[in-house]
């Protein structure tokens, strides 16, 4: 792999999982905003192509909305609103809850090192520092081990190759080339790579696939029938969905419908739609696949971003052409979630519109 490589998942924006107070939210089933409604407000943010949101009660749908269109230029109609999308780093929760079922069951400790549970990072020299690392510093981001992707990259050529395979070990050794950001446990520093090491340990630990793990230990027990890891380049959204566009240097744009999905696989790989999400995160909040002790170690980097004064905290992804949103109060019972697919690289106004619609569905008297 060449250097280019280091930017197959060029737009995977840091994920940030925030939790709200652990007060539980006071909102009823009847008590939300117009989902529609929100919906078109979001759409009408500079770059954005279409907007779906679901929200729920207990599980049960009591709002849609959907705007936009599934094509540029207004073309193909719109998005179903319970189609499916990228849920990008998302997947990380995911990936941390099974590694956090291992440790339940005593497979290995958080603060494992690297070096100890995957011994390869060390004898091929994959990871350095790998003696020192710790599994929960992977978790949190304070490992220091650089982002594979590089920050800031433009080059699409690994999205456009649908044919190539990409490993852990390729994307350790990128990441392996590139200087640390800082001392382990030092400071916090996003890198999609901890949870490419953390995807790889899963393997290791339980002789499956991440993609079979997920299914038995995520997705069939909680139904989540629509859900799946992509395990092949070549494999896309599976069902009508919207398209996301992302600009070449040249300015023209990619549709980046198609693009390779083991360049994320662990770390932003996963494809789901909003109810099967809000079934995860409801599950996640409400301790059903975790005790809280452990529950607390997936990845809560910080409290930036709650909303409806902090009874509802959120998990988002985004990657090239797209943002997935997840809003859940803190008992899980009250949940929002939102896909948007865009045709900018830069987009300052969109987070706070997807914000504020939230506010608007989620606590409409505030």
């Amino acid at each position: 792999m060449n250097r280019a490589a280091a930017t197959v998942a060029a737009g995977l924006a840091c994920a940030m999982l925030t939790q709200g107070v652990h007060a539980a939210a006071s909102t009823t089933a009847h008590d939300i905003g117009d989902v529609q409604q929100a919906a078109d407000s979001v759409a009408q943010v500079d770059g954005v192509v279409g907007v779906i949101g679901e929200a729920y009660y207990d599980g049960r749908r009591i709002g849609r909305g959907s705007a936009g269109s599934r094509l540029i230029g207004g073309q193909g109609g719109k998005v179903p609103s319970d189609a499916r999308y990228r849920a990008w780093s998302q997947t990380k929760q995911m990936t941390a809850t099974v590694l956090l079922q291992l440790v339940k069951e005593g497979k290995l400790g958080v603060d494992d090192t690297l070096g100890k549970v995957l011994p390869i990072t060390v004898g091929q020299d994959l990871v350095e520092r790998a003696g020192e690392i710790t599994i929960r510093q992977l978790l949190h981001h304070r490992s220091g081990v650089p982002d594979y992707n590089g920050p800031g990259s433009t080059d699409l050529r690994p999205f456009d190759d649908l044919t190539t395979r990409h490993t852990w070990t390729e994307l350790a050794k990128i990441s392996r080339g590139t200087p640390r950001t800082s001392e382990p446990d030092a400071r916090y520093a996003y890198s999609n790579t901890n949870y490419i090491l953390l995807g790889a340990i899963i393997e290791k630990l339980t002789g499956n696939t991440l993609a079979e793990e997920f299914e038995r230990r995520l997705f069939t027990p909680l139904r989540m029938t629509r859900t799946y890891l992509p395990t092949r380049p070549d494999q896309g959204i599976k069902g009508p969905h919207g398209h996301g566009y992302y600009p070449r240097p040249d300015g023209t744009l990619r549709d980046v419908d198609r693009i390779n999905p083991t360049t994320m696989w662990a770390a932003g790989g996963v494809i789901s739609t909003a109810r099967d999400l809000t079934t995860f995160h409801r599950a996640l909040a409400q301790g059903r696949l975790l005790p809280a002790n452990l529950r607390d170690l997936v990845e809560y980097p910080d409290h930036k971003g709650s909303v409806c004064g902090g009874t509802v905290g959120l998990f988002t992804g985004s990657g090239p052409g797209g943002n997935a949103v997840t809003f859940t109060s803190a008992d899980g019972r009250l949940q929002l979630a939102v896909d948007v697919t865009t045709s900018t690289r830069a987009q300052p106004t969109l987070r706070p519109a997807i914000f504020q619609a939230a506010e608007d569905v989620l606590c409409p008297d505030r």
